[in-house]
């Protein structure tokens, strides 16, 4: 079994910064990829950021220049640093976890969400 738990929401004012964390635990032969999702109200849920295990790393156009994805392998853990925040950032973000079994199967899991809030 796998657990994935983030931390870090909040309410910020536009321009304002969070960091967000999503750690992984439990029983897995490696991690392949983390990454971020955000689901706005009666909007689809949407890729933020995404990161390898090697370090390669993608970008919503929407973001990139503000955000800042990276992965501490140690610790199983993924941040995603979000600066210059504008109220269109408003939403639930989630993250996802491709792990690797021992067998060899990967695996996604999602964690239950932070609320972040931009606004004045």
């Amino acid at each position: 079994q796998v657990q994935v738990v983030e931390s870090g929401g909040g309410l910020v004012q536009p321009g304002g910064s969070l960091r967000l964390s999503c750690a992984a635990s439990g029983t897995f032969f490696s991690i392949n990829s983390m990454g971020w999702y955000r689901q706005a109200p009666r909007k689809q849920r949407e890729l933020v950021a995404g990161i390898t295990s090697g370090g390669s790393t993608n970008y919503a156009d929407s973001v990139k220049g503000r955000f800042t994805i990276s992965i501490d392998n140690a610790k199983n853990t993924v941040y995603l640093q979000m600066n210059s925040l504008k109220p269109e950032d408003t939403g639930v973000y989630y993250c996802k976890t491709i792990i690797k079994s021992a067998r060899g199967f990967d695996y996604q899991y999602w964690g239950q969400g932070t609320q972040v809030t931009v606004s004045s």
